[in-house]
This record gives C-alpha cells, sequence and structure tokens, in this order.
C-alpha cells in the first residue's frame, strides 16, 4: 500500500517517504551487515530477496504491507526503513518493523522514528494495536520499543525462524489507548 503523505520523522535531519524500488540496493547493502543480521531474521541472498516486500508496497490491498524509507535530509542517502506487515484490518492491528543502518546507531533515530511512526498509524489507518516481536538477543531494539511506549507482553518460543534455526522472540505490543 502506497503512502502518500508519510509522517514527519520525529527526529532533525531525518524525513520520511515511500519506500520505492531504487532503494533496494542500498538497503540490501546494509541488511546484509553481520551487525546488522545478527539478532534478527532477515536471512538475504541477493537484492532481489527484497522485492516481495517492493511489490506487496503496490499492492494497494487493506492487508498489504507498509513500508517507509528514512533518508538523512542532507545527504538523501537511505539510512533505514519502517513500516507495518501482518495487517488486519479486522483487528485493526499491526506488527511495525524497522531497520537502520550501523553508521546511525546510538543517535536515538530508531526510538524517534518508531514514535512517531506509532503514533501516526493510529490516526492513519485507524490502529487499535501495534505489537513487534525481537529476538530474544536483541537488546538494542528491545530498548527501542521501551523508549517507544511498547510494553513487554510475553515470550514467544519458536517464533520464527532465523536463518534455518527456530529463534526466541519476546512479543511488545502499544495501544492507542496507552
Amino acid at each position: 500500500m502506497r503512502i502518500d503523505l508519510p509522517p514527519a520523522s520525529g527526529y532533525p535531519g531525518i524525513v520520511l517517504r515511500q519506500l520505492e524500488r531504487e532503494d533496494m540496493d542500498p538497503w540490501f547493502a546494509y541488511l546484509t551487515l553481520p551487525d546488522v543480521i545478527r539478532h534478527t531474521s532477515w536471512n538475504l541472498r541477493s537484492p532481489q530477496d527484497l522485492l516481495p516486500i517492493l511489490q506487496s508496497l503496490e499492492d494497494g490491498s487493506a492487508s498489504s504491507v507498509r513500508r517507509l524509507a528514512m533518508i538523512d535530509e542532507q545527504s538523501k542517502a537511505l539510512v533505514g526503513t519502517i513500516g507495518f506487515h501482518t495487517v488486519s484490518e479486522i483487528n485493526r492491528s499491526a506488527e511495525i518493523a524497522y531497520d537502520l543502518a550501523p553508521g546511525y546507531w546510538g543517535r536515538g533515530i530508531a526510538s524517534a522514528v518508531c514514535a512517531a511512526v506509532a503514533g501516526w498509524s493510529y490516526t492513519e489507518y485507524g490502529f487499535v494495536r501495534v505489537q513487534a516481536v525481537v529476538l530474544t538477543s536483541n537488546a538494542r531494539s528491545e530498548s527501542v520499543l521501551k523508549k517507544c511506549g511498547f510494553r513487554y507482553e510475553g515470550l514467544l518460543r519458536s517464533y520464527r525462524m532465523v536463518r534455518g534455526t527456530p529463534g526466541d522472540f519476546k512479543m511488545f505490543a502499544r495501544l492507542q489507548s496507552d
């Protein structure tokens, strides 16, 4: 689903826009770095592995993926992405997911953008629940979610495959009413 009017990023110098096919190569470049994938379930072999996500953005259905590019306003470089998958129109919920290039870690960008996009989703899409799952080893992402007002809801054992091995994930959620 295209996002014609994305929210403000909540972080100076970072702007949000619709993720486009032209972002595939720079996105792939940092998503394959060992430090980036270590605590995620990404398992990419080529930039083409990102094509289904980009195609889903063009779908337009109520349950399609929605993903924004985080752009460094000065350099115009793609520095991260954020968006929703597992969208349920019936339940008015979705799972938020984000990633950030390592050169931008530790600045509070992910926390600011996550808070802005989650808050925007309640009015833009009418979500009542935004959830997120993080691999139990992903302390950085867990910290981002807590800073954004997400609450820990429990452990999901062997929830997703992580490069061929079942991984345990922590479930977090933020409600519109929180």
